[in-house]
């Protein structure tokens, strides 16, 4: 397998976690958002949309981190990462979703440079606009938490999507003192092997 991603690209971040957990290796393959080379025609051959991240396995391209993961889930599925029930599973898939599509999109570099860049929007107002987004969906998030993980009693997708997003919010400067039990739940996934080496800082092309 062949992991294209960017050490601070949230996604990305949620597929390390996926792999460290069921202990699949990946090779990593950076891809510096920072220098537009997802836009370069090699990656674009690979993944025509030109986000990370994006799997390789075999002859296999799969995109977006949630269908990397759900692959991840159906191909390898101890130590599972979703119930076995399907009310839980869709619990937990809910929860992903609420991470995954209503807050991180919002706060990605591609709407923060269409701020800055065609909305003419100055930094003060592209942080208003990014910690609104996190506390809206970090509010309904705190209120449904289920110690002592995010979804009860055992790590899922969930809490993959939820440590890059905390990460995300402690970089954007959001108070987090409203949110103790995510803080919380965060603190204890960040103390297993699997999370912590996902680290964006703990990746080769961190920097």
């Amino acid at each position: 397998m062949i992991l294209h991603g960017y050490w601070r690209s949230s996604a990305t971040y949620r597929v390390r976690i996926a792999l460290n957990w069921k202990g699949i290796e990946a090779e990593p393959h950076a891809v510096d958002l920072r220098i537009g080379e997802h836009h370069a025609s090699g990656y674009l051959a690979v993944n025509p949309q030109g986000l990370v991240p994006c799997l390789e396995d075999g002859p296999l391209v799969v995109s977006q981190s949630l269908a990397i993961i759900e692959y991840l889930e159906e191909t390898h599925p101890n130590p599972p990462l979703l119930p076995a029930n399907p009310a839980d599973r869709a619990r937990v898939r809910a929860a992903a979703l609420a991470i995954a599509c209503d807050i991180h999109p919002l706060n990605n570099p591609r709407v923060m440079k269409y701020l800055h860049g065609e909305m003419d929007q100055p930094q003060d107002a592209v942080d208003i606009w990014i910690k609104h987004w996190i506390a809206e969906g970090f509010g309904p998030l705190e209120a449904r938490a289920d110690a002592p993980y995010l979804c009860g009693d055992a790590v899922t997708m969930a809490d993959l999507c939820l440590v890059p997003q905390m990460y995300n919010a402690r970089r954007f400067g959001v108070d987090l003192m409203p949110y103790p039990k995510l803080t919380a739940i965060e603190e204890r996934l960040l103390a297993l092997p699997a999370f912590e080496r996902a680290l964006p800082e703990n990746q080769p092309d961190a920097g």
